[in-house]
C-alpha cells in the first residue's frame, strides 16, 4: 500500500515522547498481561495448586516478551474469536506449551485487562510527575532570576499596580505545584483490582481452593504484591470501579487548565513584546509575513490543553453508565480516552519544558510600558508627599485630577507619550515635591513584597515539594521538540 495513506494519531506520530508512547503500546499491554498470568500461576502454586508445575512457571517466565509470530497468532485468533483476551491466552499457550493448561486459571478477562490498566496508569502517573517536577524546577529558577524586575501588572488586561516578572511566574508555579500534589494523590490512590472473578465474588477461586476462604484472600494479596501493589480494592464488580478513571483524569484535566492559563499569559506577554518563547534560527513564523515570530509553542500548549480538559467528561459519562456489575460499553471508549489523556499531558509537559528553558525577557520593553503608566499610578504617592509638606489633601487631589485627565487625553486622542510628570513639574502648586519626583517614580517602590514573597515561596513550598525528585532534577538536558 502507498505510504501515508492511513490516519495516524498526531499524538504519537508528531508529538508524544517515546517513553509515554511505549507505555501505552500494544507491546507493553500484552507483556503486562503475560506477567499477570505468571503472577497468578506463581501465587496459585504457592498456595497449593499442585497442577501448576515448576516447568510451567519457567516456561511462562521465558516467554513474557511477545515475538512477531505471537502478535500474528493473536491477531488471527482474535479475528476468529472476537475476544482479545482469549486470543492472547491462545498465543501464550502456543509459545509456552508447558503452561498451556493452567494459563488464566480461575480468572476472568478483567483480571488481565483491568489490572494491566491500573499498572500502566500508575506508571504513566510516575512519568508525568517526573516531567512536571522538571518543569516546576526550571520555571522556579526563572522566578528567582527575575524576582526583582518590576513589570506592569494587569487586571482585566488593563494596566494595574506593578508586580515583578518573577512574582507573576510564581503564580504559574503555584498552580503546577498543586497539580504535582493532585497527580501524586491520584497515583497513590490507585489500587489493584486483584483476583475477584467474573462478578467480583471470587467464586471461581473459592471453588479452586475447595472452599478455603483464607487461601482466596491470600491469593488476592499475593498477586497484588507480585504486581507491585500494597493492596487490592476490597470489593469490585467484574471491573474495578470506573470512578477510579474519573479520579485520575480529573487531576490531569485540572493540570490542563493550569497549562492553558500559563501559556495564554505568555501569549499575551509575547504580544506585548515583553517576553518571547524560544525561536530557532531557521524557524518561520508565517508563510506570508516574514517578520512574524508567532508563539507557536504556547499556542500548541493551549490547543492540546483544551483537548486534555475535555477528556474528563468521557470518564464521567462512562463511570455513570456502568450497569450493575459491569457493561462493555466502557471498553472502546477507554481505549481512546485513557491513553490520549496521558499522551496529551506528556506532550504539554515537553513543550512547557522547552519553552521555560528558552524564555527571553526584554527589560527595556517592560520598562517602557511601566513609564507609560506609572505616572498615573504614582498619583496617590504624590498626594501623600504633598500632604506631608503641609498641603491640603482634597486640593491636591483636584490639582492632580485635572492634570491627569489632560495627560490621558493627549495619550488617547493624539497618541502622545504620557506627560503627566512634566505637567506636574510645570505646575507651581507641586513645587514643594519637585525634587522628590524621581524617587516617587522609582518602579521598585511600587512592587511591595513581591521579591520577598517569591523567595519565601520557593524556599518553603517549592523546594520541599521537589525534594522527592532530586535525582530526576540532576539529569540536566536540553529539551528538543520533534516538530
Amino acid at each position: 500500500m502507498p505510504i501515508n495513506d492511513k490516519y495516524e494519531s498526531p499524538l504519537t506520530a508528531r508529538y508524544a515522547s517515546p517513553e509515554m508512547s511505549n507505555l501505552f503500546s500494544p507491546a507493553t499491554k500484552f507483556v503486562t498481561w503475560r506477567k499477570l498470568w505468571l503472577h497468578l500461576a506463581i501465587a496459585e502454586k504457592e498456595l497449593g495448586i499442585n497442577d501448576i508445575s515448576d516447568d510451567a512457571i519457567e516456561d511462562m517466565k521465558g516467554h513474557l516478551v511477545l515475538t512477531e509470530e505471537d502478535f500474528r497468532v493473536a491477531t488471527e485468533e482474535e479475528r476468529r474469536r472476537r475476544h482479545d483476551v482469549m486470543a492472547h491466552v491462545h498465543a501464550f499457550a502456543i509459545t509456552a506449551p508447558r503452561a498451556a493448561g493452567i494459563i488464566h486459571l480461575g480468572a476472568t478477562s478483567c483480571y488481565v485487562t483491568d489490572n494491566a490498566d491500573l499498572i500502566i496508569l500508575r506508571d504513566a502517573c510516575n512519568l508525568l510527575l517526573d516531567k512536571l517536577a522538571r518543569v516546576i524546577d526550571t520555571l522556579s529558577k526563572f522566578c528567582a532570576e527575575y524576582k526583582d524586575l518590576p513589570t506592569l501588572g494587569f487586571t482585566h488586561f488593563q494596566p494595574a499596580q506593578l508586580t515583578t516578572v518573577g512574582k507573576r511566574a510564581s503564580l504559574w508555579v503555584q498552580d503546577l505545584l498543586w497539580d504535582l500534589r493532585n497527580i501524586t494523590r491520584a497515583r497513590d490512590d490507585i489500587g489493584f483490582r486483584g483476583v475477584k472473578g467474573t462478578t467480583g465474588t471470587q467464586a471461581s477461586f473459592l471453588a479452586l481452593f475447595e472452599g478455603d476462604h483464607e487461601k482466596v484472600e491470600a491469593l488476592d494479596k499475593r498477586v497484588a504484591e507480585l504486581s507491585g501493589f500494597a493492596s487490592s480494592y476490597p470489593v469490585t464488580g467484574q471491573t474495578y470501579s470506573r470512578k477510579i478513571d474519573v479520579d485520575i483524569l480529573s487531576t490531569i484535566a485540572s493540570f490542563g487548565a493550569s497549562t492553558h492559563k500559563t501559556a495564554s499569559d505568555l501569549r499575551l506577554l509575547v504580544s506585548l513584546k515583553e517576553i518571547e518563547e524560544p525561536f530557532e534560527k531557521d524557524q518561520i513564523g508565517s508563510s506570508a509575513m516574514a517578520y512574524k515570530r508567532n508563539p507557536m509553542r504556547c499556542e500548541r500548549v493551549c490547543s492540546l490543553s483544551r483537548h486534555l480538559m475535555t477528556l474528563i467528561q468521557n470518564a464521567l459519562m462512562t463511570s455513570s453508565v456502568q450497569w450493575l456489575e459491569r457493561t462493555l460499553d466502557d471498553s472502546a471508549n477507554r481505549r481512546v480516552t485513557l491513553p490520549e489523556a496521558f499522551l496529551t499531558a506528556d506532550i504539554v509537559l515537553t513543550h512547557l519544558q522547552n519553552i521555560f528553558e528558552g524564555l527571553v525577557v526584554y527589560p527595556k520593553v517592560i520598562f517602557r510600558h511601566i513609564t507609560q503608566e506609572l505616572p498615573f499610578m504614582a498619583t496617590e504617592n504624590i498626594i501623600i508627599a504633598v500632604v506631608k509638606k503641609g498641603g491640603n489633601r482634597q486640593q491636591c487631589h483636584e490639582e492632580i485630577r485635572v492634570l491627569s485627565h489632560q495627560a490621558a487625553r493627549r495619550v488617547k486622542e493624539d497618541g502622545c507619550e504620557n506627560d503627566l510628570i512634566e505637567r506636574i513639574k510645570k505646575t507651581e502648586y507641586f513645587k514643594c515635591i519637585w525634587d522628590e519626583l524621581d524617587q516617587l517614580l522609582d518602579p521598585k517602590t511600587f512592587i511591595g513584597r513581591a521579591p520577598q514573597q517569591v523567595e519565601k515561596f520557593l524556599e518553603e513550598h517549592v523546594k520541599p515539594a521537589l525534594e522527592p525528585y532530586k535525582d530526576v532534577l540532576r539529569e540536566r538536558k536540553v529539551t528538543e521538540l520533534s516538530v
